[in-house]
């Protein structure tokens, strides 16, 4: 049914909404609800993944509104959390640096070299797995189970390394790419 194959992009649109009820719910420490409705909009992102790798429900929309839907859920979660105190603001300028990173290295790559695919690596992912993760551990914390609490400090380590790596593994990659393609434009 084609009605079908727009499901992931309206689950993608739900999660960009989603974006700010949950600001709101950390800004006014209402850790239950933003708990309740950043695990729903993690769960939409795993599942509208999922069905457009199965179904092959892939459409250019949502292969751009996506990732960004990602960033600002992440984003916008991350800098509240610093702002009501809950995370080290060391760690979420480490987590903006690698998206400024990431975003303005394409720009730059468009500008000098013209259209790319960006294809998210393994490191990628994990980056943002574990990012998800440290925000759902700390709302858990904050919630509805303090011993969640524990694990804050390896967590949000783990998080810096991986961010880290990512962001190194990106650079290494496009400044291999952009070398190449200038041996390409040279010859």
């Amino acid at each position: 049914m084609p009605i079908l194959r727009q499901l992931p992009n309206l689950l993608t649109v739900l999660r960009l909404l989603m974006t700010v009820p949950i600001a709101r719910f950390l800004l006014d420490a209402q850790y239950a609800l933003a708990l309740v409705c950043f695990a729903l909009a993690a769960a939409s992102d795993a599942l509208d993944g999922f069905l457009a790798r199965r179904y092959g429900w892939v459409s250019r929309f949502g292969s751009i509104v996506d990732p960004l839907a990602d960033k600002l859920l992440l984003v916008s979660s991350y800098v509240c959390l610093t702002i009501v105190g809950q995370l080290p603001l060391w760690l979420t300028l480490m987590v903006l640096g690698r998206d400024l990173l990431l975003v303005g290295g394409a720009a730059v790559y468009r500008y000098l070299r013209g259209p790319f695919q960006v294809r998210p690596s393994l490191l990628g992912k994990l980056s943002t797995l574990l990012q998800i993760v440290l925000v759902l551990t700390l709302l858990l914390a904050l919630s509805i189970y303090p011993a969640f609490g524990e694990v804050q400090s390896m967590l949000q380590w783990l998080v810096l390394l991986v961010t880290l790596a990512s962001g190194a593994d990106y650079t290494r990659v496009w400044m291999a790419k952009f070398i190449s393609e200038g041996r390409k434009f040279s010859q």
